[in-house]
């Protein structure tokens, strides 16, 4: 072997074991990131690491870790925490393959497995602990057969996911459960306030490197970004004629189509399978052995196309995605960054299509500030999409009533039950107070929009037709929401030189949509009209 492979790792304080391990998976320089963060965690600091999603920030902090478990081993050594089951199996797998020679015992916590089986392997004192913070924390309150007391790392992984207000409660927990001593290593690919000022985990100051990518642009260079416009009506058409389009050209390439709730996705993975698109589904109501088939099929080319959440946004490292179609444009900007990460990954090239309406370019514009990149159109035959229309529709309609909707309710419902009664609290209580904490959520929610919509439009030098918003009720704020949002929406595609033309395009789209709906209609009647009838 060429004595120089690997002399960069070597730099950065990177044992030579290690070293041979990266060659065996045909790494052979540091990324960025792991020049950043290797030396620093290696010196006992805490760390901040903020990277583009596919930058090798898991390397960055297994390295040492390693390399410092090599030296002292004992369980349980490291504890990541991480916000999706996926992510935390693809860390699982990362460290295994690093720690081979050291015999690496990992054990996975996120709930999709029986939580006595996790209780055992916990009992058997593994290296590291990788875990979703939900199950650990239960694991924490009812279960005295494991401690996490010695651990030497903390690592929160997707660090600006896991402090959401939904993950608090169990971070608390857990962090309660920790040595005050230890280090801190913090990583994402958008690292944020709450992140860094944290109260729920307060860094040392004096003794804490933070690395940000120098590159201010969020998303890579060799990523092609996308748009197809099309009626609210019509998102479904235009999403099977992008897919078939882009099939034509690269019929056996990865594609990841990603939407916004779990019904959704599960209503989208039927529709499109119904039509023949085959393709796998991945959300969170699913059974861990479903989501681990799932994205089996996918990566081994059984199905090429995954629908899925958000649960797939963060991590998920499958290098040969080719596509990422957004169905529907993410509330934040940075949920579109992470999203369109999942392709153009390790130098690789990608394209990324995003389904837009007339409603959306108010949120397309954000998107576009953050990413410092103009999305250019993809276009569609919108003979073509109308043709499929009334086929996609019905299609649509028949999925949407096969699918019980009190079965997504009690499932979520009965999860955060079991949950509160293994914490010792009274279910019935805290699901009256989440009940109040969601209607003042969506309250504030709704007068932070109307707030931001009268900026743009005082912006845009627009009347102010609207009261004060402490003064209207809830369904006038509903209904003034929707009709700002709405001129925003008409006045910045007169603005864009881009949709200056959607309006009439959406018009003639509708009007051909109609005939063949009246044509189909006509074509049913005579089917059902009798021989010699008139």
């Amino acid at each position: 072997m060429n004595e120089n492979v690997g002399k960069d790792f070597e730099e950065l304080g990177v044992k030579r074991w290690l070293i041979n391990q990266l060659i065996t998976l045909g790494i052979k320089t540091p990324t960025p990131i792991q020049k950043g963060c290797i030396p620093n965690i290696l010196s006992g600091q805490d760390c901040i690491g903020a990277a583009k999603t596919g930058s090798g920030k898991t390397f960055a902090f297994a390295l040492p870790i390693l390399q410092n478990l090599a030296e002292d081993p004992y369980g349980i050594f490291a504890l990541v925490l991480t916000p999706t089951h996926e992510l935390a199996y693809q860390i699982a797998d990362q460290f295994l393959i690093l720690g081979q020679p050291l015999k690496l015992r990992v054990c996975i916590v996120t709930g999709g497995s029986d939580q006595l089986e996790e209780s055992l392997k916990l009992a058997k004192r593994p290296h590291i602990v990788v875990a979703m913070p939900g199950r650990l924390a239960d694991h924490i309150s009812g279960c005295d057969t494991f401690s996490l007391k010695k651990i030497k790392y903390l690592v929160l992984d997707e660090a600006d996911r896991l402090f959401s207000e939904s993950f608090t409660g169990d971070l608390e927990t857990i962090f309660e459960a920790l040595p005050k001593k230890r280090q801190n290593l913090l990583f994402s690919a958008t690292i944020t306030e709450d992140v860094k000022e944290s109260k729920v985990l307060p860094l040392n100051k004096d003794n804490l490197s933070t690395w940000c990518d120098t590159d201010t642009t969020l998303t890579v260079s060799t990523l092609d970004q996308r748009y197809v416009v099309c009626p609210a009506y019509a998102r479904d058409v235009y999403l099977v004629q992008t897919l078939r389009k882009y099939r034509e050209g690269a019929p056996s390439s990865h594609v990841i189509v990603f939407t916004d709730t779990k019904k959704e996705c599960q209503v989208l993975s039927m529709m499109l399978a119904d039509i023949g698109m085959d393709n796998v589904c991945l959300h969170g109501f699913m059974r861990q052995k479903e989501r681990v088939s799932a994205l089996a099929q996918f990566r081994s080319n059984l199905k090429c196309t995954l629908i899925a959440t958000n649960v797939a946004a963060r991590g998920l490292d499958i290098p040969s995605v080719d596509l990422v179609v957004n169905h529907k444009l993410p509330l934040e900007p940075k949920e579109y960054i992470h999203r369109v990460g999942r392709t153009a990954r390790a130098g690789r090239s990608g394209m990324a299509i995003s389904i837009i309406t007339p409603y959306d370019i108010l949120r397309l514009g954000e998107i576009e500030d953050q990413i410092k990149t103009k999305l250019s159109e993809y276009k569609i035959d919108d003979d073509e999409a109308v043709r499929v229309f009334t086929t996609v529709s019905v299609s649509r309609r028949t999925q949407e009533a096969a699918i019980d909707d009190t079965e997504f309710e009690t499932r979520q419902r009965n999860y955060r039950r079991k949950r509160w009664m293994m914490a010792g609290v009274d279910p019935d209580l805290m699901e009256e107070g989440l009940e109040e904490m969601k209607r003042k959520r969506v309250k504030a929610a709704k007068k932070a929009k109307l707030e931001k919509i009268k900026k743009i439009q005082a912006d845009m030098k627009e009347k102010e037709e609207n009261t004060e918003v402490g003064s209207q009720e809830e369904e006038d704020i509903d209904r003034t929401i929707k009709t700002g949002i709405k001129k925003v929406n008409k006045k910045l595609m007169k603005k864009d030189d881009r949709f200056k033309d959607v309006i009439g395009k959406m018009s003639k789209i509708k009007r051909k949509a109609e005939n063949i709906k009246e044509k189909s209609v006509e074509g049913n009647v005579k089917k059902k009209k009798k021989p010699g009838v008139k």
